[in-house]
């Protein structure tokens, strides 16, 4: 048992180094992730401007033109044919719709196009998002409102959303933008005013417009932060060992408690049959407990039941083999035929008495010891109580058997059993009941929509209460008489016990109306299959 707790600390202790790598692969991809759609996010503005000016434009002025914002902008520019790219034609569709396209070079570089006109390809290799970037681009806009009225400057922002240009842009009187005293100076002088903030990790730039008081306001633009790798890594491992902690707590609790139950079994299997598990709880371990000390009560009662049975049958085969005996030597003495006739005809009779006892231990080993082979159908038991009823009218004369009919609709007189086991059980009951009866025994079926009841009824001497739980025990005899009339073997209720047991039922006795027993026999009428 130890090697096996010993791999769960090997498997925890591979789970350590195997989160450890993990986590380093997966704060890559996801910060390699989050940087392209940062950098996609951020440029999309700039090259869309960029890209509606070129298309304004002649060709021939493009190149020069291009060149000059884009050492303003720090964006290494170029123009494609559209013809010469290696673009599907969805991805074009997706170009003229006004969307871009992303190509990682590295894991800080990357080229993003978007499209001019239907012609041309306008390309940029972005290493990263800078802060000249960001004034580049301030700057652009302000170049390209210049050529606004101060109120339509108003009107074509307006017109310009977030989502197509990738950061929000307003425009607003110089009164109304509050920024420090020195700030506020560099900004009437023409300067490009960048403000950081820390909390919320933003960027904002302000531009004053050259011909009037409107300040162009950009941002706030979100600053990547990477998730360090370092910080990851701390935090997996922190919740890894928090978590192999309270594992290895709960498996030391298991392991304790299944070395009880391991040295159980051990004792168990050395011959101490008393030995019990007392490890509590609801869990696998728990219920593994209560099975060994079910299955540990049930191979003691089966020895028990094993040395009663040998004792018992000892016993019981005693009787009729010493008659046997005793016949031999009266034959051996017998002077007429008449005589020897007479001691065959008592010796046949014993000899049956013994296969009737060999078939009643084989029956109750069967039923006790093992699982036996319960064939459920549905049958009309009313009739097979019938049957009984008519069989023991036939073999005998001393007392009067009456069946009294079920009055229930014949549907439910139909129940699943196995009819054979339910006859023997029937059969023994009548039996017992015919044995002890003075003149009378009444045998009675009923139901109701949940549960069967079979009733035998006499009216002999009755059993006091507190007999009534062991007269259905192997081998007791309330009288312990060995005659044919009034003996028996002691298993003939205990069997009846059993059947009902593989029925999902009860075997009761109790008081009858006639004044002696009532034996009852109650189970459901749907079987759990």
């Amino acid at each position: 048992m130890s090697s096996i707790f010993l791999r769960i600390y090997g498997g925890l202790l591979f789970s350590l180094v195997l989160v450890s790598v993990l986590s380093g692969i997966v704060v890559t991809i996801v910060n390699g992730v989050r940087l392209a759609e940062y950098r996609e996010d951020m440029a999309r503005g700039t090259f869309r401007l960029v890209s509606e000016v070129l298309a304004s434009m002649p060709e021939a002025q493009r190149p020069k033109w291009l060149g000059e914002w884009g050492q303003k902008l720090s964006i290494p520019f170029s123009m494609l044919p559209l013809e010469r790219s290696d673009f599907t034609p969805k991805e074009i569709e997706l170009l003229s719709q006004g969307g871009i396209d992303v190509q990682m070079l590295t894991e800080k570089a990357a080229v993003i196009t978007s499209l001019i006109d239907d012609r041309w390809l306008l390309q940029g290799r972005v290493a990263e998002i800078s802060e000249q970037m960001a004034n580049g681009t301030i700057v652009f806009l302000r170049h390209l409102l210049g050529h606004y009225t101060p109120d339509e400057r108003v009107t074509v922002l307006a017109q310009r959303s977030t989502e197509s240009l990738g950061f929000p842009v307003s425009i607003a009187q110089s009164s109304d933008i509050s920024l420090p005293p020195l700030q506020n100076t560099q900004l009437q002088q023409g300067s490009i005013v960048t403000v950081l903030n820390i909390r919320d990790e933003s960027l904002q730039l302000y531009a004053r417009m050259q011909d009037s008081d409107q300040i162009l306001h950009l941002g706030p633009l979100k600053l990547l932060n990477p998730y360090p790798f370092k910080l990851i890594l701390t935090l997996s491992l922190f919740v890894l060992v928090s978590l192999s902690l309270a594992i290895y707590i709960l498996v030391r609790g298991m392991e304790k408690r299944l070395r009880k139950l391991e040295r159980a079994a051990t004792r168990f299997s050395r011959g101490d049959f008393e030995v019990r598990v007392n490890v509590g709880g609801a869990d696998s371990i728990g219920r593994l407990a209560m099975a060994f000390n079910a299955m540990a009560d049930h191979i003691q009662r089966l020895l028990s039941l094993q040395k009663e049975m040998i004792r018992g049958v000892s016993h019981e085969l005693r009787t009729p083999v010493a008659r046997l005996r005793f016949g031999l030597d009266l034959i051996a003495d017998a002077r007429t035929q008449e005589e020897r006739e007479a001691q065959l005809e008592g010796m046949d009779q014993d000899i049956q008495e013994l296969d009737h006892l060999v078939d009643e231990f084989l029956t109750y080993a069967n039923l006790e010891q093992g699982t036996p082979t319960i064939s459920l159908k549905r049958h009309d038991v009313d009739k097979v109580v019938a049957q009984v009823v008519g069989e023991h009218l036939r073999s005998q004369n001393r007392v009067e058997i009456e069946h009294i009919p079920c009055n229930v609709l014949n549907p439910r007189r139909f129940v699943e059993i196995d009819r054979r086991y339910i006859h023997r059980a029937i059969q023994n009951l009548v039996g017992n009941a015919c044995r002890y009866a003075d003149s009378k025994v009444q045998v009675r079926f009923s139901s109701t929509q949940d549960t069967c009841r079979i009733d035998v009824d006499d009216d002999g001497a009755g059993i006091p209460e507190e007999q009534w739980e062991r007269v259905f025990s192997a081998f007791s005899r309330l009288d312990d008489s060995r005659t044919r009339k009034s003996g028996g073997y002691g298993l003939g209720l205990s069997i009846v016990r059993r059947i009902m047991y593989w029925h999902g039922g009860r075997a009761l006795v109790s008081h009858s109306p006639l004044g002696g027993a009532r034996f009852s026999l109650v189970w459901p009428r749907k079987q759990r299959h």
